[in-house]
């Protein structure tokens, strides 16, 4: 819920994907990964990172810069 609140924030698209409603894909996606934990951000395809990450990106500024570097708009802050 909070990746998605931030995503929100900022103002760019996502497309939300339940891995919780299948024990194989679940699975997969870690190992895809190479990460432990759920959920997953990824960006055209590129993974960032999990809750915490994408967190701390957002925080300092880090995660609206990779966006805008993958030319994905953002929201300015009001």
């Amino acid at each position: 819920g909070q990746v998605a609140q931030i995503l929100g924030y900022i103002g760019v698209p996502y497309k939300g994907v339940n891995v919780l409603e299948d024990q194989e894909i679940r699975e997969g996606i870690k190992a895809y990964s190479n990460w432990p934990t759920i959920p997953q951000l990824y960006v055209k395809g590129e993974f960032v990172g999990g809750c915490d990450i994408t967190r701390e990106m957002f925080q300092a500024g880090e995660l609206q810069a990779l966006f805008e570097e993958k030319g994905i708009a953002v929201k300015q802050a009001s």
